[in-house]
Formats: structure tokens, sequence, C-alpha cells
């Protein structure tokens, strides 16, 4: 199967600038780009689809290269409602630093290059007089977000990001030979205005190539990347754990999983179809979402972090808290309520304090009838209290009252 014909089955296709491309990226000779604007130190799932599109352009042959917007990131890439907000230039600094070991470690990307290079020595007159005037007024407003502003109004500084994109595919074409750009599809407009400058500046029978990739949404038409909580799956460890990250896939609705799992890996077409036929003749085993949280976190964050991320999943089910050392227990209940004590407490009074009672009767009654656990062993024992020597690793017990309700007792 051609690669462009693979990556319409995964649904990673959506538009291209030339009715040529196919045979480009089956010639596997290219050198493309893609570009992330610094707004943040880390990628997030929603930005891992297009890093996983050129890890299979890179896989066919071409050469990737990486563009950090360190100048284009100060400008704001016009969104459909409102200006963006501006960052300072440290934090932009440090955000490009973050992004770009985040893109090595991960990705294996090495070619990495930053905008603010050149941009930075490009004078007024010269981008008006050069740039600028490549440019029609009447051409850039018909860009969907930009249009989509024009009621609500929209500043000269995101309106020129257009020419700053595409000034940089200018850059990188006559300095790397970088023929082809990749992107979102809300970058078509980005990516359509870079092959127009290139072929004004260069000739008009410059070769390049413009491809873009769906963007990601839920079966229900709602945002993709997001956890149950409404907060951003990051890529960054730190600010989301590699069991937090796993909890993300292993809920993928039944309707997304093999969908996902056509996107997201690099598991072979054939593979996949086994896959699906074994999970849609036994959905609830789950199959498709096991096999699609465990192949992104190895991806990800490494195959020990993957199997310590099943192991918490696999004790939180079982109830076998006793065995997860405090760090996992930290990965793992980072969202339950919890209180911090420095002395004993009778574990009636802890029970009200989490909220897992709500009055002493209440506290004693879920103890009496067994439905009260301690680090996954039930206690009915009315007159218990709560000692550091009962904390895994003195640093954590978890308590659990009745099937689903858990919270954590820290010191």
């Amino acid at each position: 199967m051609r690669l462009i014909d693979e990556l319409k089955w995964r649904e990673l296709f959506f538009d291209q600038t030339d009715e040529k491309l196919g045979d480009f990226l089956e010639e596997g000779k290219g050198v493309f780009y893609l570009g992330a604007d610094p707004t943040g130190s880390s990628l997030h799932v929603g930005h891992l689809v297009t890093y996983l599109v050129a890890k299979r352009l890179e896989a066919k042959g071409h050469k990737p290269i990486l563009l950090i917007g360190g100048a284009t990131g100060q400008i704001g890439d016009p969104k459909m409602q409102g200006e963006r907000k501006m960052l300072e230039n440290d934090l932009i600094l440090e955000n490009v630093k973050s992004l770009t070991n985040q893109v090595k470690n991960i990705f294996n990307f090495n070619n990495i290059v930053n905008n603010y290079d050149w941009c930075s020595k490009i004078d007024m007159i010269t981008f008006l007089k050069v740039y600028g005037k490549c440019f029609n007024v009447n051409y850039m407003i018909n860009k969907d977000t930009v249009k989509s502003r024009l009621d609500s109004g929209i500043s000269y500084t995101e309106f020129s990001y257009q020419i700053l994109q595409a000034l940089d595919w200018h850059h990188l074409y006559e300095t790397k030979g970088c023929n082809m750009q990749i992107g979102g599809q809300d970058q078509w407009g980005n990516i359509t205005a870079g092959t127009e400058l290139i072929r004004k500046l260069c000739g008009p029978d410059e070769q390049v190539y413009g491809m873009t990739i769906p963007l990601i949404v839920k079966s229900d038409g709602t945002k993709f990347g997001k956890s149950e909580g409404g907060t951003s799956v990051w890529l960054d460890p730190n600010m989301t754990s590699p069991y937090e990250f796993y909890q993300f896939w292993i809920n993928t609705p039944d309707t997304d999983a093999v969908k996902r799992l056509k996107q997201f890996t690099f598991l072979s077409i054939e593979r996949i179809i086994e896959i699906e036929k074994e999970f849609n003749e036994q959905p609830h085993l789950r199959l498709a979402q096991r096999v699609l949280a465990e192949e992104l976190t190895t991806f990800v964050h490494g195959k020990e972090a993957c199997l310590e991320a099943i192991k918490i999943s696999e004790a939180l089910f079982s109830g076998n808290i006793k065995d997860l050392t405090a760090k996992q227990i930290e990965q793992g209940f980072s969202d339950l309520p919890s209180v911090t004590i420095e002395e004993n407490q009778t574990l009636v009074d802890v029970l009200i304090s989490l909220g897992l009672a709500s009055s002493k009767r209440e506290s004693r009654e879920f103890i009496t009838t067994g439905a009260v656990s301690i680090n996954g062993e039930k206690n009915t024992d009315l007159d218990l209290v709560i000692t550091k020597e009962l904390a895994i690793e003195g640093k954590f017990i978890v308590l659990r009252r009745g099937k689903k309700k858990y919270a954590l007792i820290k010191w």
C-alpha cells in the first residue's frame, strides 16, 4: 500500500496542495517541516498525531525538521475567537528549551530550528518590501481564521502571522532544501501562503508540497485531548503522570477505540484488523483500549513507566494497595480527596474529615459493616487509631469506603 493510501486508511489525511503529493511521498527523498509555537512548556496529546505522522514520513525516508517558533510564538497564530495573550520573552525562551528537549527525547528528532534566529534579523523595511509585497490583502482576509475575526476585530500583529509562517518555509527551502510542510487542517491557510511565497520569490515552477492532517475530535464532536476532569493531557510526566496518561487512553470510548489505534499507533494494518475483530466479538474485554494505552504509554514514557502504570491500575482494580510503593500511590491517587495529619487520629474522625462519612454515627456504621478498607484490607475496629506505622513507607494510607469511594491520608 502506498504511504498516502495508508494515511487515508488511518484517517490521517485531510488535504494536499498538489495532486502529485502521493508520488512525492512514495519516493521518500523529501525534506519536510512541522512547527510548534512555544506557548507552553510541553506538548499535549492533541499535538501528538502530527508528530506521529512525521515519524511515518521519516520511516519512509523523508528528513524531518522541527521548527519551534521563538518568533511566531510572540505574535500568536490567530484563533477563531479573540486575540491570544502575548507571552513574556523569558517565558518563551524557557518553553523553547523545554519543547526542544521533549521532542528530542520522545520523537528522536535532532534537526530542530528556532525561527527567532532569522526573523529577529529582518528589519521592518525589508519585511514590507520583500515579503509584504508578495501578499494580497484580499487573499489574506479570506483565510478561515481571519475571516471569522473580521466582525469582532483582529490586530495587525495576528493578521501578519501567516506572512511570518510563509517566510519560515521560504527560509527553510532556501537554506535546507525543505520542500514540504505538514500541519493540522487549521494550518491550511498558513501552508498555502508558504507555497505561494516560495513560488513568487524563487520561481513559479518550484515544486513544494503541503499536507494537512485532520483535527482529532471525539465521536460526539467534542474536543480531543482533555481528561475526564477537563485538564489537558500533557506529554511531560511532571505535568501528567505516566499513570494518568495510561488512564486517558484506557478510558477511550468503545466508539473511538479502533480509530485511535489507526491514528496513534504504529501497529500494522493487519494487526489492527485482528484487534478490531476480537474487540467487536468481546467488547467487554476492552482489548482495543488496553493495546492503545500500552502502545502510547510505552512510546511516550518508556516500557518501564508503562509497566508501572499497568501495575497501579491492576492494584486499584483488585484492591491490593499494599503491593504499591509510595511513589506509585502518589501517581495513582494524585486527584483523590486527601488530608494531611501530623498526629494520631481515630479512624472514625478521619472518615469524617475526608468526607467519606457525614457524622460519627455514619462513620461507625460504615466501619462495623465492613465497608471501610485501609490499604486494601477491611477494618471493623471502631477504636482503631490511624498512626504513621500503618502508612506505606511512612507516607500514605489509602482509605476506601464501599467499592468506589477512595481518599488519601498523607504524612
